[in-house]
């Protein structure tokens, strides 16, 4: 009796015919991220990034410890996404290209704010960030002790900024409206306020309700900016 021709399997194709791709941590990460912008942070799990991937959730373990491993995991892949400022510009243009492009990259995915408040930095990409930025102010001429400070105060700015710009469009999502009808909303209600209790807050209405995004956040930029060049000038000398 003849034996039966057996042939290996090849390229991953199991026996029954399906393709099996291998679980990696860069696949749990990509499907984490998918979900994060489907679902938001708080709604995320292993099990249902588990399920995501037709797998036991226990198969996840083996390469991420848990959800908090899995949070500082998800910041460093966003943080990935940073495109660094031109280094021929002066360090005042390159801090507005920064600022600009960490707020762009927060508003990119759902929770990413909250996802950043919650976690420090410890993987690779979130610290490479912190220490091109560390290296533009170094450059720039900022003493030892000013760097760090700095760096913190622009990115606690950045972040507070992309904070509310996020919060907002939620409530507008959730009223079915736009950015403009939300701001018209609030505009309408500072203005039933009662005049001799809230004389500025209905007379500024309008600028508080529809200010422009862009504008009022390079003003910020331009004041944490003008500071920061006053320490320079004034030699780093602490007050």
């Amino acid at each position: 009796m003849a034996r039966r021709r057996t042939t290996p399997l090849l390229n991953n194709v199991t026996d029954e015919g399906t393709i099996h791709i291998p679980l990696d941590r860069n696949r749990i990460l990509e499907t984490a991220l998918q979900l994060l912008d489907e679902i938001g942070l708080k709604e995320l799990s292993m099990r249902k990034i588990a399920d995501k991937l037709q797998v036991k959730t226990a198969s996840l373990y083996y390469h991420v410890k848990d959800k908090e491993e899995l949070m500082q995991l998800l910041s460093d892949r966003i943080s990935r996404e940073m495109v660094w400022p031109d280094k021929s510009l002066s360090w005042q243009e390159q801090i507005y290209q920064w600022a600009g492009e960490f707020r762009k990259v927060l508003l990119s995915h759902r929770d990413a704010v909250e996802l950043f408040h919650q976690t420090i930095a410890m993987g690779y990409e979130r610290l490479t960030q912190i220490e091109k930025l560390y290296h533009l102010l170094v450059s720039a001429g900022f003493s030892d002790p000013h760097v760090p400070w700095i760096a913190s105060m622009l990115k606690n700015y950045v972040q507070g900024f992309a904070a509310e710009e996020a919060q907002l469009q939620i409530i507008a999502r959730n009223r079915h409206s736009t950015f403009e009808e939300l701001g018209e909303q609030y505009d309408q209600f500072y203005r039933q306020l009662p005049e001799e209790r809230f004389p500025n807050m209905i007379r500024l209405a309008s600028h508080t309700t529809k200010s422009d995004w862009e504008k009022e956040f390079h003003f910020g930029l331009s004041v944490l900016i003008d500071g920061f060049s006053a320490i320079l000038l004034r030699g780093n000398k602490e007050t």
